[in-house]
């Protein structure tokens, strides 16, 4: 399907859009499903990280590690499967990356020690860092220009729903099952794999380039000209910060409300929904506003607003308040998640997309990987206030990156 068959008027709304494709539809709703999956997972390995450290005698030190193995085998993940679905497409990469993901989270269960458990959490990342950046790809190359960013977002809507999924089952779940049954309930995975495979097919982008365009090594493309490793550098920043302040916020606050205002399981779980519905409203509305007036006003208005956020949140110190503005700052630090998908595929041809989606998000994941360290370290020498002012001060290096390094692509045709 070619964009030059599928443009529509701006005026249909993106649902009737699918509706009426259903091939897009499909790519759509495939991609978000296998994000959701991957974002149930990850945080419930965030919420279980207790109970597996208790039950398997691990020190804080080596249950940390299981998430920054979990992240370092994204890292490694997103470079060789974006590279394969460049290559071999985009559907049937996919449907082997979400199948890594749920198998080795379903063998999570089994572990006896420390060392099987850290080799599971790797293979099942190697997945994790995978799927992102082909959904992202899949989705771009099937939607028209027009709604590019918005269909991105949906995709990023299916990251938080796995999230706030956790947020919501694990306390109800976790007594009744243990840990190790939370990662039996990451198999389902599985079953989207088989319903990506069987119903979702390779855009007529990707096919096209297929049939006609040259073989090349997709990591080259990346850093072919000065100009393309602008865009490169460029975007690696605006991702870092991205997960920089996300995995902050996500990972190490919950945390810190527990020890300073004694929130419990079921409290930090409210306040990771709270928290998580605004990142879900600022996902849908970015996807609108990006696709209407232009990428980098959006990105602006977001880095804006989350920078000025986090530092309001910091000096805040009733409970009710934190919960409410918990929401409107996850609106701004996790609304721009559905913005990279379209951006980046605007920035990278077709014969590279996958690999640049992947390569540069998870780049920047692993370095955001290092965001509740960072943030707790900070936080512990010198104040909560001053570990929070770190991440206004990383959103106004972002703010640079995108005013000096990024152009506007606005409905460009994809190379």
């Amino acid at each position: 399907m070619s964009e030059a068959h599928c443009s529509t008027p701006d005026g249909e709304p993106l649902s009737a859009s699918l509706h009426r494709d259903r091939k897009a539809a499909k790519a759509v709703w495939g991609s978000a499903l296998g994000y959701a999956m991957d974002g149930f997972d990850f945080l419930i390995l965030g919420f279980i990280l207790s109970a597996i450290s208790l039950d398997l005698h691990l020190s804080p030190a080596q249950g940390a590690s299981l998430v920054t193995a979990t992240l370092v085998g994204a890292v490694v993940g997103g470079v060789l499967f974006g590279m394969l679905a460049d290559r071999l497409g985009r559907v049937r990469v996919l449907t082997w990356t979400i199948i890594l993901f749920a198998v080795f989270t379903g063998l999570s269960a089994l572990a006896r020690g420390y060392w099987d458990l850290l080799f599971y959490r790797t293979v099942a990342g190697l997945g994790l860092g995978g799927e992102f950046g082909i959904g992202m790809a899949l989705v771009a190359e099937a939607i028209p220009a027009n709604w590019r960013a918005r269909a991105s977002s949906y995709v990023g809507l299916g990251w938080q729903m796995g999230v706030l999924a956790a947020a919501l089952l694990t306390p109800v779940l976790l007594p009744i099952i243990g840990w190790r049954g939370m990662f039996v309930v990451g198999v389902a995975p599985a079953l989207v794999a088989s319903f990506i495979r069987r119903s979702v097919h390779e855009p007529e982008v990707f096919l096209k380039h297929a049939r006609t365009g040259r073989k090349e090594n997709p990591l080259s493309l990346l850093v072919k000209d000065r100009e393309t490793t602008k865009l490169s550098l460029g975007m690696i920043i605006l991702c870092s910060v991205q997960n920089f302040g996300y995995y902050g916020v996500m990972i190490w606050l919950p945390n810190y409300l527990a020890n300073r205002f004694g929130f419990g399981l079921t409290k930090s779980a409210m306040w990771t929904a709270v928290t998580i519905a605004g990142m879900a409203a600022g996902i849908f509305v970015f996807g609108h506003i990006a696709d209407r007036i232009g990428r980098r006003p959006a990105f602006f208005a977001y880095m804006t607003g989350a920078a000025a956020l986090v530092l309001i949140y910091s000096r805040l110190s009733d409970p009710t308040a934190l919960l409410v503005t918990g929401a409107v700052m996850g609106f701004f630090v996790n609304g721009m998640l559905g913005g990279y998908g379209a951006l980046i595929s605007e920035l990278f041809p077709t014969a590279a997309r996958a690999t640049a989606q992947n390569v540069l998000f998870n780049i920047g994941r692993a370095i955001g990987g290092f965001g509740p360290l960072v943030v707790g370290l900070v936080a512990g020498a010198y104040g909560f206030e001053t570990a929070i002012a770190l991440l206004a001060l990383l959103y106004v290096l972002d703010l640079l990156a995108l005013l000096l390094l990024i152009p506007e692509r606005r409905g460009a045709e994809l190379a």
